[in-house]
């Protein structure tokens, strides 16, 4: 079996997206945390994915609520990823956000937004993948900011 520190460089290797998962509970608090492990599932019908560590706050709103949305950040927002990837009482104060049709928070100035309803859970690990259908989406022309290495970067094209 690999060792976590080797199976974490090896993955390190692998760009990803940053996005900020968003949801709002059945009290109308807003949540959102930082995560790099989202993807597409499939076109028809639209399905994404991400996985939420289940130590993580989020993990136990995603399994009370039936919708969430994904905010795919941009090359300058690398302060809001950190902030949401910091613990804190109201991540959302001084945050510009308007509300999606999920009433999840939908960031200002990302890349993209795309709102969802899950349709399923899978245990994997100390994970739980998440499986939404879109039922809303909008996209910007900026540039994405990626994670690679431990570390944010910019694509230069």
């Amino acid at each position: 079996m690999i060792d976590p520190a080797t199976f974490r460089s090896v993955l390190g290797r692998f760009a990803s997206g940053v996005t900020v998962v968003t949801a709002r509970d059945a009290a109308g608090t807003d949540h959102g945390m930082t995560a790099s492990a989202f993807c597409s599932v499939s076109l028809d019908p639209p399905l994404v994915l991400v996985c939420i560590e289940r130590t993580a706050a989020m993990h136990a709103v995603l399994a009370q609520v039936s919708e969430f949305a994904v905010n795919i950040l941009a090359s300058g927002q690398e302060a809001l990823s950190r902030h949401f990837a910091e613990p804190a009482d109201d991540r959302f104060e001084g945050i510009g956000y308007t509300r999606g049709t999920t009433g999840a928070a939908l960031l200002e100035g990302t890349l993209a937004a795309i709102e969802c309803t899950i349709v399923a859970r899978y245990p994997a690990g100390d994970h739980t993948i998440i499986v939404g259908e879109v039922i809303a989406a909008t996209a910007s022309l900026e540039r994405p900011l990626l994670y690679y290495r431990g570390g944010y970067a910019q694509l230069e094209r």
